[in-house]
């Protein structure tokens, strides 16, 4: 090589490594390096391609139910020290419809089936939007939240199974039957086509008859009842912190296990 091409310092003429090759271009380097991925091209994102503003919005919406909950878990205890329909209105608590039995029975209120239909609306506010992600994304919403561990594969699968053998009334049934996820049926009729109209009528009726279990046992058990609706409230405070508690810790080890 020529002094006058080693002054040049053209990166396609430079110095070979000490194998004998001859060093690559800088673009041709460049071009090889893969891409950085888009936030949204990902695999365990439920869409396929680029997500529409509608995708985002519905994804958005999971992230606001994600939030709402662990804000209002730890406030649970302390919502029913100051107010059922509070309680009834924030998450539809079963203690809050136990509690509004035994009022019905001991004849201290006459509003209690007012608070049973708050609690059935309360516990059914977010379901639309597992139809929604169901008739958007299909049945990659379900992958989604099967993927979250073993276990919720396991009961994804079982909930899969009802929604697929029962349509329609799988809505009902997936309120009636332990760890069945009614997040995967209502994301499997979304999928199937079936009316929002429908679905929310059906989902309300369930709704209702599950709160009214609690309802009615709280009116039949009646003054015991009330003496454990009264301890809990007595002691809220302490159990907020314990719930407070429980969620750092939990996020703390799912953290480590994802980083393992």
């Amino acid at each position: 090589m020529s002094d006058d091409d080693a002054a040049t310092g053209d990166p396609a003429v430079t110095h070979g490594d000490d194998s004998g090759h001859e060093a690559l271009p800088a673009q041709d380097v460049a071009a090889q390096q893969p891409a950085e991925r888009e936030w949204w091209d990902d695999p365990r994102m439920p869409w396929k391609g680029k997500p529409r503003r509608v995708d985002i919005a519905c994804w958005a919406s999971f992230c606001v139910i994600g939030i709402y909950g662990l804000v209002t878990l730890p406030l649970r205890p302390i919502l029913l020290s100051l107010n059922t329909y509070v309680l009834a209105a924030v998450s539809g608590s079963s203690i809050a419809m136990v509690d509004f039995g035994t009022q019905l029975r001991a004849g201290t209120s006459h509003f209690g089936w007012f608070g049973l239909l708050l609690g059935a609306l309360s516990v059914m506010k977010f379901d639309w939007i597992f139809w929604w992600a169901g008739r958007l994304w299909g049945h990659g919403i379900i992958e989604v939240v099967a993927g979250r561990s073993r276990w919720a594969a396991r009961t994804a699968h079982h909930a899969e199974r009802l929604a697929d053998r029962f349509g329609a009334p799988a809505v009902v049934l997936a309120w009636f039957i332990p760890f069945i996820p009614t997040a995967i049926v209502d994301a499997f009729v979304g999928n199937a086509r079936m009316k929002l109209r429908n679905f929310l009528l059906l989902d309300f009726a369930a709704a209702v008859v599950n709160r009214g279990i609690y309802f009615y046992l709280g009116y039949r058990i009646g003054a015991p009842a009330k003496h454990l609706v009264d301890l809990i409230s007595k002691y809220s405070y302490y159990i907020s912190i314990v719930l407070v508690v429980g969620i750092i810790a939990s996020s703390i080890i799912r953290s480590r296990r994802q980083r393992a």
